[in-house]
């Protein structure tokens, strides 16, 4: 199932209010941001969970103006992410099990929105579990809710 978001914004509000009037009752509508947003973290969990890097990275931003902040600094654009993702979760045991909780979506506005949560990744004893806390921002770009930023500690 694919969540998408409007790429156009109506010009005047009162089209808007036409198109309400004109759409019949029960037509399907595009998903709240808050319910499109926690699909892309659920695919991203998926994902994850089956030891697959570049699904997990679906849910981010393919640009170079993607930004990942973490513990060793700054990372720009889409492919020095997921190569940093690849060097430091080598296979499965490194990647675990992961897990959010916590969960607040806050809209920003019509295209934007912040997740704030935390991240617990269950792995092997001898390399012990991982977790920390997260500040994502999430855009939609061309129809699409993906991450443009994220703080991970």
């Amino acid at each position: 199932m694919s969540f998408t978001c409007s790429p156009k914004r109506l010009a005047r509000p009162a089209l808007g209010a036409l198109w309400l009037l004109a759409a019949p009752a029960g037509a399907q509508t595009q998903p709240a941001p808050r319910a499109a947003i926690a699909q892309v973290l659920a695919t991203q969990t998926a994902a994850w969970n089956r030891g697959d890097i570049p699904g997990f990275m679906q849910g981010y931003w393919q640009s170079d103006s993607l930004v990942f902040i973490g513990k060793k600094g700054l990372t720009y654009g889409w492919r020095p992410t997921l190569a940093n993702y690849q060097k430091s979760y080598p296979d499965a045991a490194a990647m675990g099990r992961l897990g959010f909780g916590a969960l607040r979506i806050t809209p920003l506005g019509p295209d934007a929105a912040e997740v704030v949560g935390a991240w617990h990744l269950a792995r092997p004893a001898a390399l012990g579990d991982l977790g920390g806390h997260f500040l994502l921002v999430f855009r939609c770009i061309q129809g699409r809710w993906v991450i443009v930023a994220d703080h991970t500690s």
